[in-house]
């Protein structure tokens, strides 16, 4: 069957913080210059906000630019911020460490991203956007000269062979003048940019965390609303780049998770369990204990900074937010720069669009660079990276950063590939963690089950293998199979294999979260994320 075609002037793909701003600020500027500027915004969850995942402390700038109106059109900015605290953890006790100043939150808001989401969705409907959910782009369509046409959706009613079922429904093709691509951390069509357009030549390779977050509503004695906890130190290990948060909200509320870099080295170590066992730390369990977990999910990060933001124009696209690398790991914080780099894209696009000249926009980087987004991510540059000298070099790289250099050092520190980092088992000690409790902490399944994922079992499998034999004929013998502990929803498990003897890699695509670990860190590089059917995945609610 022959797909039907949409056309707009500009499609937008992922409905974040990024993608929403950019829809908003183009309808903004056809408004106030009077011209007729259709948009559109596809959405793989099943909802907006569906899939968006964050600690979050937010802070306003960008927001206070973009709807300066934002308190009287109820945005879901409820929760300010209060008192920080950033402790270092040792195996039984702790201490209080000076908050860094890039980690001070007074005038920040405590929220659910999603909820803003939501909530920037509305806006940008009430200004003529259209936004469209359950729609999982697929592919790029390019026209003959190479440039880029729009995007497909993908097909619906695919059975696991890989053939149309009698519920099929082919894709839709929305073609547009510019698409901008705000698909989120390692997005799945980027990849695909990146590689084409060359996108990532003359910069540092990304490197990426894997945040890990719960909901809990807690004893109202234990419940300090504002109240901002970081910690670094126990239990990772002190060459590996990892810490925690606390935020407490609204009635009851906490939101807590985990980060850890993925550019860790020992093939044994589990995130998702590293968190787990913080949780029991004595400094730690004691606002959980009588407490109840109400959300899980998960999601990567990309950490790269400054010097790992590709080229982020070619022909007929551009890119925004983190699927360019947007975030200030100093601060902990992404979603303003996200939402900046949305707005800049969108002043470009439209300049462009109105001027209908041809090739590649241009002056969106240049507005980046020279806007606040641009020098705050410029003068933290050094930080992330520094902490390749373990923990205690990065603390004391990080004090000379923020207290003396302050971003003006003459040089400009360097990352590698996260799936290099990765050492070979017989070089690395196994990791014994503790079984969960199941109060305090959790296993895999349990924890998946509050995310509210669900894929249609009967589809082609989304976590492609480039080569079947690969999991078993090297990650297992050389690397001690890692797949099974990077992976924090429990898809990757090594089963006995009945006919060939010895294990084979069994791939649990229902369980799949989308935080895109595996496609980051598979040590082969083997492991291609892409799209499963429209709406599929989790359904975070207040995530």
């Amino acid at each position: 069957m022959e797909r039907e075609a949409m056309e707009f002037d500009v499609v937008i793909v992922g409905a974040g913080p990024s993608g929403l701003s950019a829809a908003i600020r183009l309808r903004t500027l056809a408004a106030e210059q009077g011209h007729d500027l259709s948009v559109c915004v596809l959405e793989k969850g099943s909802e907006v906000g569906a899939h968006i995942l964050s600690g979050a402390v937010i802070e306003t700038r960008a927001l206070d630019e973009l709807i300066p109106d934002w308190r009287d059109k109820g945005a879901p900015l409820d929760q300010a911020a209060g008192k920080d605290e950033f402790l270092f953890l040792t195996k039984g006790g702790g201490f209080k460490l000076p908050t860094p100043p890039q980690m001070h939150n007074k005038g920040n808001y405590i929220v659910s991203l999603g909820n803003v989401c939501r909530w920037l969705a509305e806006q940008a409907e009430a200004l003529g956007v259209e936004v469209y959910p359950g729609f999982a782009a697929a592919e790029v369509l390019y026209h003959e000269d190479g440039s880029v046409k729009g995007v497909a959706t993908g097909a619906m009613g695919v059975g696991k062979d890989g053939e149309p079922t009698a519920l099929f429904e082919p894709g839709m093709e929305l073609h547009a003048r510019q698409t901008i691509f705000a698909e989120g951390c390692r997005g799945s069509l980027t990849k695909g940019l990146m590689d084409r357009f060359k996108l990532r030549e003359g910069v540092q390779p990304q490197t990426y965390g894997i945040g890990i977050k719960e909901l809990w509503e807690v004893e109202p004695a234990v419940h300090k609303p504002g109240l901002i906890v970081h910690t670094i130190g126990w239990p990772v290990p002190r060459d590996v780049y990892g810490g925690s948060f606390m935020y407490h909200f609204g009635d009851n509320m906490v939101a807590v998770g985990f980060v850890v870099g993925l550019d860790y080295t020992n093939p044994y170590l589990s995130p998702f369990d590293e968190f787990q066992q913080w949780k029991t730390h004595p400094k730690v369990r004691t606002y959980f204990e009588n407490g109840r977990r109400v959300s899980y999910g998960a999601r990567a990060l990309a950490e790269g900074g400054w010097q790992s933001i590709p080229k982020l124009t070619f022909p007929g696209g551009v890119l925004v937010g983190d699927t360019a690398g947007f975030l200030n790991v100093p601060k902990i914080k992404g979603t303003h720069t996200a939402m900046k780099s949305g707005m800049l894209a969108a002043e470009a696009v439209f300049a462009h669009l109105k001027a209908d000249t041809a090739g590649a926009v241009t002056g969106y980087r240049e507005a980046l660079d020279k806007s606040w987004m641009g020098k705050e991510l410029k003068q933290v540059r050094n930080i992330r990276p520094s902490f390749k000298w373990g923990m205690w070099g990065g603390l004391t790289y990080s004090a000379l950063e923020a207290y003396g250099l302050r971003g003006y050092a003459p040089w400009t520190l360097g990352h590698h590939e996260d799936h290099t980092a990765l050492k070979k088992a017989s070089e690395c000690k196994p990791i014994d963690y503790p079984k969960p409790d199941g109060k305090i902490s959790f296993d895999r399944l349990s924890s998946v089950y509050l995310s509210n994922t669900n894929h249609e079992e009967n589809q082609p499998c989304h976590l492609t293998l480039k080569d079947d034999a690969v999991p078993k004929r090297v990650n297992l013998p050389e690397y001690a199979g890692p797949e099974a502990r990077f992976c924090p929803a429990g898809v990757y498990e090594f089963v006995d294999d009945a006919e060939a003897g010895g294990q084979k890699l069994q791939i649990n695509f229902q369980n799949c979260v989308h935080c895109k670990t595996c496609d980051i860190k598979d040590p082969t590089q083997n492991i291609n994320w892409v799209v499963p059917q429209g709406g599929d995945g989790p359904n975070y609610p207040n995530m």
